[in-house]
């Protein structure tokens, strides 16, 4: 008997699949925390336990894929964000990297559980660093942004306003008070 590859149909299914559980999985852990159980990621995606474990053999494995998911995707969006100068881009970024750390808390506390944090998937500051980078050069050149601040200090920065006790709502004028002190003022 040959064995005959999947049909694209199928393919096309299985990402659809593996993408309903990574989106039903965020959302959970989210809405639940770190103790968010496979039957609740699965129920929320609406597949079945048998998909959800063919995509993801463990709750550790679909903890993983999650963070690296997130990283990607940040670090994608470091090439690609818009803005009118150099300084807004770096400023767009910067909230967007606000949102991951405030969003990833739950899979991290999760995942560092029963992980090494020596494991790769948590070398997540250099792939920041190396996204972010041409950024910050491209408004330090352009003599928008105060050259004597390094990417390092502007991720603390934010991580630590991320860990403000409060709402969204509440930190988020303290990011933006922030992010406008980031910009050099003319001479």
């Amino acid at each position: 008997m040959t064995d005959h590859p999947p049909s694209p149909s199928k393919r096309a299914d299985a990402v659809r699949n593996r993408q309903r559980i990574m989106d039903a999985a965020r959302a959970a852990f989210a809405a639940t925390g770190p103790e968010t159980s496979m039957a609740e990621v699965a129920r929320r995606s609406g597949v079945s336990p048998a998909t959800l474990y063919r995509n993801f053999e463990s709750r550790h494995e679909l903890l993983e894929a999650l963070l690296v998911d997130e990283v990607d995707e940040v670090c994608a969006t470091a090439a690609t964000v818009e803005g009118d100068s150099p300084a807004e881009r770096l400023a767009t970024w910067l909230r967007r990297f606000f949102q991951y750390v405030t969003t990833k808390r739950p899979v991290v506390i999760a995942l560092v559980e029963h992980t090494d944090t020596s494991n790769p998937v948590f070398d997540t500051r250099g792939r920041m660093l190396t996204a972010g980078r041409p950024l910050l050069t491209a408004a330090q050149d352009a003599h928008q942004i105060d050259p004597g601040l390094d990417l390092d200090q502007i991720l603390d920065m934010v991580v630590a306003i991320a860990k403000i006790p409060g709402t969204p709502q509440y930190r988020q004028p303290i990011l933006d008070a922030a992010l406008a002190g980031l910009r050099r003022r003319p001479t």
